[in-house]
């Protein structure tokens, strides 16, 4: 659906050579360009198979298609693999079977979603007895639910930590609470100081759309700090290339931050008829002087032009430090905006009369 953008906002949104994705992005749309960003610069050579190896000591391992993450930890009874994302499937075989010749033993699924999980199959089914399937229990609830061959219900399950123990190596393994997904879980291994938690941190780019597609934004954000409190040198999030650090945990928290400031302060700009651009009152009126009785046209109008002052003052910080803030930001001051009215009691001039 395309958005209906105030003309005083408009030319602000189209501000230079790239447009502001604040509706359909089609396939002729020109973006502004990743480069001298931490994003282009954090890539990945693939091989002629179509992946890539980064070697963290001790084992330890990232395996990725370019888009997808794998972690992998050789240990001296077995291989354990974190998630098997479909895009990369069989090349993880490919290579961990160029690492070592050790068989996998344990796999862990860091959430549900498919995109992620599905290849899982590839390592646990019924003709891999051997090995051993790890999940948060909500994620082996959905995925009881769910019924897909792709993605075996783990064997063993837990509620708050589960330390695993293979051989010479430990992952201690976490749950933050409900956030991204109901189960996403945090996987720490302490003697190579790697910390992955998947569809959270997205280094060096702003966060996939509506923040993550996060089930429950306030866990999502809260978990920005919970991977603080580690101690750690790589950051794994399933996405976007190369291996990070704690910089790139440290800002993404910095834009959310932003992003929730500027989506609160337009909420409670809205009330105000001093800026007739978001002013519920002035937007109310001629919404529906064009659409008598038409409630939802006036309520979505409005939203939307919360968002987009909450889209613009964020960018004026973000636009071109984070690649793709002009692609998915304005589906973040969305989502914040939702989040803030619902979840944090922000109502703005919809409060309590």
């Amino acid at each position: 659906m395309k958005l209906l953008l105030f003309p005083s906002l408009v030319a602000l949104l189209f501000q230079g050579s790239a447009n502001a994705c604040t509706g359909f992005a089609g396939v002729h749309d020109h973006f502004l360009p990743i480069n001298g960003t931490f994003a282009a610069n954090n890539q990945i050579s693939l091989n002629s198979d179509g992946y890539g190896v980064s070697h963290f000591g001790s084992g330890a391992y990232m395996i990725t298609d370019g888009a997808y993450q794998t972690f992998v930890v050789v240990s001296t009874e077995g291989v354990v693999v974190v998630d098997a994302p479909p895009t990369t499937g069989h090349k993880i075989q490919w290579a961990i079977g160029n690492l070592t010749s050790i068989p996998v033993r344990w796999f862990i699924y860091s959430h549900s979603h498919s995109d992620h999980a599905g290849g899982a199959y590839i390592f646990a089914n019924q003709s891999h007895p051997q090995v051993t399937t790890i999940s948060h229990e909500n994620t082996a609830s959905q995925l009881a639910t769910a019924k897909d061959p792709h993605r075996p219900v783990p064997q063993i399950t837990f509620n708050d930590r589960y330390n695993l123990v293979a051989g010479n190596q430990t992952l201690e393994l976490s749950f933050p609470g409900i956030g991204h997904d109901l189960g996403n879980i945090i996987i720490y291994a302490p003697k190579q100081r790697v910390l992955m938690m998947v569809d959270q941190i997205y280094a060096g780019w702003v966060p996939f759309w509506n923040l993550a597609a996060s089930l429950y934004v306030p866990g999502w954000i809260q978990a920005h700090d919970q991977l603080l409190a580690y101690d750690f040198d790589v950051y794994l999030g399933g996405h976007m290339g190369g291996p990070a650090n704690r910089t790139a945990v440290e800002v993404q928290r910095e834009y959310v931050q932003d992003l929730f400031d500027n989506c609160a302060d337009a909420l409670l700009e809205s009330g105000s008829p001093e800026n007739p651009t978001v002013d519920i009152g002035t937007i109310s009126k001629e919404v529906l002087e064009n659409n008598p009785s038409n409630i939802w046209a006036q309520f979505a109008v409005y939203l939307d032009a919360v968002a987009d002052l909450c889209y613009n003052k964020t960018s004026e910080k973000w636009l071109g430090k984070l690649a793709a803030q002009d692609i998915f930001g304005f589906s973040h001051a969305r989502t914040m905006v939702s989040s803030l009215r619902l979840d944090y009691d922000i109502l703005g001039p919809n409060g309590v009369q």
